[in-house]
């Protein structure tokens, strides 16, 4: 695991975002940043849904985001999380729970392993951040994570 990785907690901070104190309710997730050389973002749409959105799940019982990032990157393309760098804690509109809210904790992460298609994944997509062409994002997507990729020019471990 990355130096990122903190006994008890995420590792992320919490943003200012207007959504998440309207009082809601709330899924609190875990999500992946991921990028290639190309600068492209990996996008994945669930089973039965869609958005596209970024690899990560919901958190279980007793477990930290960095637990369930771990799991779910295992479990949705089958390999193996190296580094986690926290970029906050965001919320926006759940793509697939109506009137709930998403509370992310994203991370930009280093992955070791081929990505393939999980039992949960219909598909994934490797797109440019400026330009997601006519894909359906989910809100957190659209108004956080790639707005938040252009403005602090991330680029692949």
């Amino acid at each position: 695991m990355g130096s990122s990785q903190q006994s008890g907690g995420s590792g992320v901070t919490q943003s200012n975002d207007p959504v998440s104190e309207r009082g809601f309710p709330r899924v609190r997730i875990a999500a992946a940043v991921m990028l290639d050389h190309a600068g492209r973002i990996l996008l994945v749409r669930k089973r039965h849904t869609l958005f596209f959105m970024q690899p990560g799940g919901k958190l279980e019982d007793g477990e930290t985001a960095l637990d369930t990032l771990t799991r779910e990157l295992n479990e949705e393309l089958g390999c193996t999380l190296l580094l986690a760098t926290p970029l906050g804690i965001f919320s926006a509109w759940a793509a697939n729970e109506v009137g709930q809210v998403v509370e992310a904790a994203l991370f930009h992460v280093e992955s070791a392993g081929d990505i393939k298609q999980g039992a949960e994944i219909e598909e994934f997509v490797w797109v440019q951040p400026g330009d997601p062409g006519a894909l359906r994002l989910a809100p957190l997507t659209r108004q956080h994570v790639l707005p938040l990729i252009l403005s602090r020019g991330l680029k692949a471990f």
